[in-house]
């Protein structure tokens, strides 16, 4: 039968609340233990209804060693930074064309943003497809590593 009020609410007052004896419900007894104790026991039922993937293994995580990082830089950065990291000695000039190593600056990739306003020569191990495009159409090269 379903109550119109909560039994909290009517027996207000009462010592036990309707649950006979003060000492009935001390403690995790009365509920099968804390938490999730007993899962795998007398509550066995309530795991296969509720929560039938809690027991076992599921998925799969790759190794960390696998995973391949990849640092990029940006056409736009390298185009804005060319005079500066040849000053710095990160790049050289060389037939009238600034020679950029990008792995020496801690890069593997270049990626396409921006606009390059000069002729670059580029060295990496990779490059995106708009960014191969964006280095021939300016007049430079793409050297691969």
């Amino acid at each position: 039968m379903i109550r119109k009020s909560r039994k909290i609410n009517k027996m207000r007052g009462s010592r036990t609340i309707g649950g006979g004896c003060s000492k009935k419900r001390r403690g995790a007894g009365h509920r099968g233990g804390r938490g999730k104790s007993g899962l795998h026991k007398h509550m066995w039922s309530w795991v296969v209804k509720y929560d039938p993937q809690h027991f076992g293994k599921h998925g799969f995580k790759r190794p960390r060693k696998t995973v391949f990082k990849s640092q990029t830089v940006n056409l736009d950065y390298l185009d804005e930074k060319a005079q500066e990291l040849v000053k710095n000695g990160l790049a050289t000039e060389e037939e009238g064309k600034i020679v950029i190593d990008v792995a020496k600056m801690g890069y593997n990739k270049v990626l396409g943003r921006g606009k390059l306003s000069q002729a670059l020569v580029i060295k990496s191990p990779l490059f995106s497809g708009s960014a191969l495009r964006k280095i021939e159409e300016a007049g430079g090269e793409a050297v691969n590593l």
